[in-house]
């Protein structure tokens, strides 16, 4: 079985080492950023199990980090902060964080917060298998089945997949799969994409010079149509 992960989003660095460590230990996979802005960007690319989530961020702070998030994931996110007070606490639950855990905190405490919202079912509109026509995508396990074969894809021809398939039957821009994918660093890259889609295509389709499954909206982006 595949170990649950966890995204830890902490700007000081040795408070994020120490709560990785701890949670490695644990027996959890962890993935860590220091901004808000990585963050968003790895829950869209390689959505973890939960997130931990701490309030002062130096870019986007985290009730923010959290309202964003909430607009399209159900994944459960426990909010840290060195504040005690009561309207930070609602601030936090109302912008859907799931559990607020109050700086300098125990171990113990931390991770028994951590077993507790991983517990919760996750909704039906959160699963993380996606089909889309004779296309499915097992998302814990990376996997990508057509017509019932495993194809074989890299890290990233799977990370662009997977971010066309959960918008399946709608566009997505260039700069949306830019930054979902590549990051900030490659957002006006285009050619730098349409590589990529070139490959994805070569797997998926049955000629790929006439996709008919990626199709393209000139100067917009590219759509992963329903088929089957």
């Amino acid at each position: 079985m595949s170990r649950q992960r966890l995204l830890v989003v902490e700007d000081d660095s040795e408070m994020r080492s120490v709560i990785s460590l701890a949670l490695r230990a644990y027996g959890y996979d962890v993935s860590q950023v220091a901004t808000g802005a990585d963050a968003l960007i790895e829950v869209h690319t390689r959505t973890p199990d939960a997130i931990i989530l701490d309030i002062g961020l130096p870019d986007i702070d985290g009730f923010a980090v959290t309202a964003r998030i909430r607009q399209s994931y159900e994944l459960p996110i426990i909010v840290l902060s060195a504040s005690p007070e009561e309207l930070q606490q609602i601030r936090a639950f109302d912008s859907g964080a799931n559990d607020y855990v109050v700086k300098p905190f125990r171990e113990g405490e931390l991770m028994a917060r951590v077993r507790n919202v991983l517990r919760r079912p996750i909704p039906l509109a959160e699963r993380r298998d996606l089909t889309v026509g004779d296309l499915r995508l097992e998302s814990m396990q990376r996997r990508v089945y057509l017509r019932g074969a495993e194809l074989k894809l890299t890290n990233t021809e799977y990370d662009l997949l997977h971010v066309l398939a959960r918008n399946a039957d709608r566009v997505v821009t260039h700069g949306q799969l830019l930054l979902a994918v590549w990051g900030p660093e490659r957002v006006t890259e285009v050619q730098y994409l349409r590589v990529f889609v070139r490959a994805l295509r070569d797997k998926l389709e049955e000629d790929a010079t006439q996709p008919r499954r990626i199709t393209t909206v000139l100067g917009v982006g590219y759509r992963l149509v329903s088929t089957s």
